[in-house]
């Protein structure tokens, strides 16, 4: 169990949770930064919710803040650009820095360097044009995945299960302005990751009657099924978390988030992404996982802030 470092609320200064945004996570981020401001609240954190929209300069200069809770979803909050933007102010926030976060934001960069690392992720082939449509259906065969590579929440994400399909799958990836690929198809079950500092968290293994976990699933639905334990035998799910800890420390992905991983019908784990501002709603799975272990969410709440003491 961690150890909590700050013992007086009054030693984290003043607050700002950073949320909102102008990502197409616009809506998800302002529901966790609600949740987030409340459990501070209840801290008795001196924290003051702040909409960034699409100036985070303009909405945090002047206010004399001494650090930022960031719970912005997607680029501009995730990508590292108000990592950057926060370091060139001088205030600490929390989770990953420029480098971590820039890197985990993007799905192919992300892929490259476990790839480089010797880490199990699926085959994956970049979709530019109509013209390599037949080099993808040879090279990973239906169904796959098709994925914008800077999205979160399963946004501009469609499952392809023929070539009429692709077409169209593309043209809604390619929608949220960044590079589009194909993802070989694992049938398996997925898993998260969560971790906080050096505290690896139990899985949680996800259900859906969707066709993969996507945007319905994560926040509207009822059906979805969520599983903490996660029913893996307890030497299986250490090497689970451990894989889990050196694909986040290839991408110098620090301080607390979650990976998203499938394993398959052979019991082989694949790497599918990694989220370093992951949500924090009713719905969200760090939560779920820290509360396996006896961590509210206040409590968890508080230990992501403290994150932010380390880039004092």
């Amino acid at each position: 169990m961690l150890k909590p470092l700050v013992a007086d609320p009054t030693e984290f200064g003043k607050v700002a949770v950073a949320m909102g945004g102008s990502s197409a996570e616009r809506e998800i981020s302002l529901r966790s930064g609600e949740a987030v401001m409340a459990a501070l609240k209840r801290k008795n954190v001196d924290a003051e919710g702040v909409d960034i929209a699409n100036d985070p300069i303009a909405a945090l200069s002047g206010k004399n803040y001494d650090r930022v809770f960031n719970i912005v979803h997607g680029r501009g909050g995730e990508d590292g650009v108000l990592q950057g933007v926060l370091q060139a102010m001088g205030l600490p926030c929390t989770g990953s820095g420029v480098a971590g976060s820039a890197i985990g934001m993007d799905k192919l960069k992300t892929k490259l360097c476990w790839l480089g690392l010797g880490l199990p992720t699926p085959r994956w082939l970049v979709l530019r044009d109509e013209q390599n449509f037949q080099q993808c259906e040879q090279e990973l065969g239906f169904p796959f995945i098709v994925k914008p590579a800077q999205e979160g929440s399963s946004i501009g994400m469609s499952k392809v299960t023929g070539a009429t399909e692709l077409v169209r799958a593309r043209e809604v990836a390619a929608g949220h302005g960044s590079a589009v690929f194909a993802e070989q198809w694992v049938d398996g079950t997925e898993y998260t990751a969560g971790f906080l500092g050096d505290l690896a968290l139990p899985l949680v293994r996800l259900e859906t009657p969707n066709s993969f976990y996507d945007f319905d699933a994560k926040y509207r639905s009822d059906s979805t099924c969520y599983h903490c334990p996660c029913g893996l035998d307890g030497g299986f799910e250490k090497q689970i978390q451990e894989l889990a800890g050196r694909a986040c420390a290839g991408l110098s992905v620090t301080g607390w988030g979650r990976v998203d991983l499938l394993i398959d019908e052979l019991k082989k784990p694949w790497l599918i992404e990694v989220n370093t501002v992951p949500g924090m709603t009713d719905h969200s799975l760090v939560p779920m996982a820290a509360s396996a272990l006896g961590i509210g969410f206040d409590d968890l709440v508080w230990r992501i802030l403290e994150t932010s003491m380390e880039t004092d």
